[in-house]
């Protein structure tokens, strides 16, 4: 259900061609690699999504998208985006889209987010959800931070031919 629930936001991640990265990870100055994981949100748990919803727009949230009469909404301000969904999910998420704009438009190019969950494996994370890695297009995992916020990367449109 998180995957349908969660959506508008954008995001990028490292991508792969045959086991190995087809762009190159973003080079920090030190040498070390970056996770390029996009454009941020946090989808809000929220009790009343309409007094939620008037709570954002003081201040300078604007609906862009989602379902009132499903329970969600996706909120924007000059540089945030956040969802609020009613009796969707227990806890608040911070999500990244792989693959999509700020607007929810599709990027031309960005990485997999099977890659991400691969490089992340071999860093010794374990995740709650799990991408089919045999598959290619819409796809997310979901991980736990230390303190057991979920982290939901939700890639909705088919990687670029690499």
């Amino acid at each position: 259900m998180v995957r349908w629930v969660i959506g508008l936001v954008a995001g990028v991640v490292i991508g792969t061609a045959a086991g190995q990265p087809s762009n190159p990870p973003v080079k920090e100055t030190t040498g070390e690699q970056v996770m390029r994981l996009g454009n941020f949100s946090v989808s809000l748990a929220v009790k009343d999504l309409a007094a939620s919803r008037a709570f954002y727009e003081k201040l300078g949230f604007r609906a862009i998208g989602g379902q009132a009469e499903k329970n969600w909404l996706i909120l924007q301000n000059e540089s945030c985006t956040i969802g609020l969904f009613q009796g969707m999910f227990e806890k608040n998420i911070l999500t990244f889209n792989p693959g999509w704009d700020r607007s929810a438009a599709a990027l031309p190019d960005f990485d997999d987010v099977r890659t991400l969950q691969r490089v992340l494996k071999e860093k010794g994370l374990t995740f709650s959800v799990e991408a089919d890695e045999s598959t290619s297009g819409p796809a997310s995992f979901m991980l736990l931070d230390p303190d057991g916020n979920p982290i939901l990367v939700d890639q909705h449109v088919t990687s670029p031919a690499k």
